[in-house]
C-alpha cells in the first residue's frame, strides 16, 4: 500500500510512518516546505493544492496535520490557528481526491474533543457533539473531511500515552523528580490510548472498509487521580504535590486550563471493539509500567 500522510513529523505521524515502513508499505510525506527527499511532496494549504502528482498515485491518505492544542497560549489568534490549520489542510486533501481515482481510503484526524465535557457519563460514537471551543473545532474539521468523495474515517483520538510527548510529555520530568501530582481534585476523566494502540488502530482502519467516526481510546478510561497514582507507581515516585494549575494558566491561558486540561471526558471505543480491533493496552497501570520501561 502507498500511503500519503500529513503531520508526518508529529508524535503520532512519525510513529505511523515508521510502523508502515516496517510493515512493507510505502509512505509519501505531505510537507509544507520544499521536498527534501523522494518520499516528500509539497502541500500548499493556503492555495488548496498539492504539488507534483497530487494524490493520484497513492492508495490512501492519513491526515494528521494541525496546530498543536497545547502548543501555545490560547489567544484569539492561536485559537484561529488551531481551527484554520485543520480546515485548510483537510480541504486541500479533499480537493485533490477524485471519486474514481486510485486513492479510495481517507483517514482524517479528529479528537474526542468532539463530545465536549461529558462529566461522569460515558459516551461512544453515537453521542452528539458538544458546544465548547474544541467541540466546535472538531465538528468543523470533520465536516470538511466529510466532503471527500472516497470512503472516509474520522479518528477521534484521546490522550496519547508515550514518554515521547503527548499527555505525559511535559509532566514526565516533574514525576521523575517526585514532584508530580493530580490536577485539582483529580476527579475529571481521562480517556487515554497508548501510542502503540493509536498507530495499530490507524493501520487496522487502513485495511478495512469501515467508515465514519471511531473513538481511538482505551476501553478503560480513568480519573486524573487514578492516572496520577498509576504514573507514580510506574516510576516508583511519590505523587503528593498537586499540579500547579496557576502556572499552566499563566503559560497557556485560563481557556486552555478549563477547556482542555480540566475537561472531563469519559469516552469508549465501542465501534473499534465491535468491529474486532484488539487493544494491546487496556488498563492504565500495566500500560504505564510498560511505557515507562521502554
Amino acid at each position: 500500500m502507498r500511503v500519503a500522510i500529513t503531520g508526518s513529523t508529529g508524535l503520532i505521524g512519525s510513529a505511523l510512518v515508521q510502523a508502515l515502513r516496517w510493515g512493507g508499505d510505502e509512505v509519501v510525506r505531505l510537507v509544507r516546505h520544499a521536498p527534501g527527499g523522494t518520499d516528500e511532496r509539497q502541500i500548499f494549504p493556503d492555495q488548496r493544492r498539492i504539488g507534483d502528482a497530487g494524490l493520484s498515485d497513492v492508495d490512501a491518505v492519513v491526515n494528521l496535520a494541525g496546530t498543536p492544542i497545547a502548543g501555545g497560549r490560547w489567544t484569539d489568534a492561536y485559537k484561529r490557528g488551531i481551527l484554520g490549520s485543520r480546515i485548510s489542510t483537510t480541504e486541500t486533501i479533499v480537493a485533490a481526491l477524485p471519486a474514481d481515482g486510485r486513492c479510495q481510503r481517507f483517514i482524517s484526524g479528529s479528537a474526542i474533543g468532539y463530545y465536549g465535557p461529558t462529566g461522569d457519563h460515558a459516551v461512544d460514537e453515537s453521542a452528539p457533539a458538544g458546544d465548547d471551543f474544541l467541540a466546535r473545532v472538531v465538528v468543523a474539521w470533520e465536516n470538511a473531511a466529510s466532503a471527500a468523495p472516497v470512503p472516509t474515517v474520522f479518528i477521534r483520538t484521546g490522550h496519547v500515552m508515550t514518554p515521547r510527548g503527548g499527555y505525559i510529555g511535559a509532566q514526565l520530568l516533574p514525576f521523575k523528580l517526585g514532584l508530580g501530582g493530580q490536577v485539582r481534585d483529580g476527579r475529571h476523566w481521562v480517556s487515554w490510548i497508548s501510542l502503540d494502540d493509536e498507530v495499530a488502530a490507524i493501520r487496522w482502519l487502513l485495511t478495512n472498509e469501515l467508515t465514519g467516526p471511531f473513538n481511538l481510546t482505551a476501553p478503560h478510561p480513568v480519573t486524573n487521580a487514578h492516572w496520577t497514582k498509576a504514573m507514580g507507581a510506574a516510576l516508583h515516585r511519590p505523587t503528593v504535590i498537586p499540579f500547579p494549575v496557576p502556572v499552566a494558566a499563566a503559560l497557556f491561558g485560563s481557556d486552555f486550563v478549563e477547556g482542555a486540561m480540566l475537561s472531563s471526558q469519559w469516552v469508549l471505543p465501542n465501534r473499534l471493539e465491535d468491529a474486532g480491533f484488539e487493544f494491546r493496552d487496556t488498563e492504565i497501570e500495566p500500560a504505564l509500567v510498560r511505557l515507562m520501561g521502554d
